[in-house]
């Protein structure tokens, strides 16, 4: 799957911060089933390799996984190593962005202003994601939109749930990332299950209304 198609179908990101390589496989494999199709594990989770390497051999076919909280270039060659194929950051550093794209990798890293939003634009990004998105609010994202280029899609990350999506898409948002609306570490896999399935379920409501 690429990032275009992901967008066109599902653009929601997993956020599974916490994630334990125990869990890993039974989690994803929820995840997929309501509809998921990006899978990312932060990199302050335990063991976060570990897991990433899990999920993209057990669901590397059918979801895009990769690492989040990406801090520094020298983590993206292990990150490329364990079968990662996005990189998500908090923020913008355009050595991270380089080294993911040079390694062949989608690059999505964070940002807060417009400036930010250029730099990581030049430097490769091939998305960008508006964190934390509840303190820049919608009118914020609004106003960004009409001077940031179409062609790059943005995610919504921070304070995102699936009442709030709509708001979010309204003012421009491509894309959503889910954190703990969606998973907690000491959560059952019947709540996440019922979680993920409320999230698609939204998403695709907001896509084609008239099918809801």
């Amino acid at each position: 799957m690429t990032l275009n198609e992901l967008i066109e179908e599902v653009p929601l990101i997993a956020i599974l911060r916490g994630l334990t390589p125990e869990r890993a496989v039974d989690v994803g494999s929820v995840l997929l089933d309501a509809g998921f199709r990006c899978l990312e594990v932060p990199m302050n989770s335990p063991a976060p390799l570990d897991s990433i390497r899990l999920l993209a051999r057990h669901f590397g076919d059918r979801a895009i996984v990769g690492a989040g909280t990406v801090l520094d270039e020298e983590a993206v060659g292990s990150l490329a190593l364990s079968g990662a194929r996005i990189i998500v950051s908090p923020n913008c550093d355009t050595a991270v962005i380089r080294a993911t794209k040079a390694a062949g990798m989608i690059s999505i890293p964070g940002f807060f202003t417009p400036s930010e939003a250029y730099a990581a634009i030049a430097a490769g990004a091939d998305a960008l994601k508006l964190f934390p998105s509840n303190m820049s609010g919608c009118a914020g994202l609004s106003a960004m939109t009409t001077v940031l280029p179409s062609s790059v899609p943005i995610f919504a990350v921070g304070g995102v749930d699936h009442q709030s999506m709509q708001e979010w898409h309204a003012a421009g948002a491509r894309g959503f990332g889910l954190g703990s609306a969606l998973f907690k570490p000491e959560r059952t896999l019947e709540d996440l299950s019922r979680r993920a399935t409320e999230i698609v379920r939204a998403w695709r409501d907001l896509r084609d209304p008239a099918i809801a």
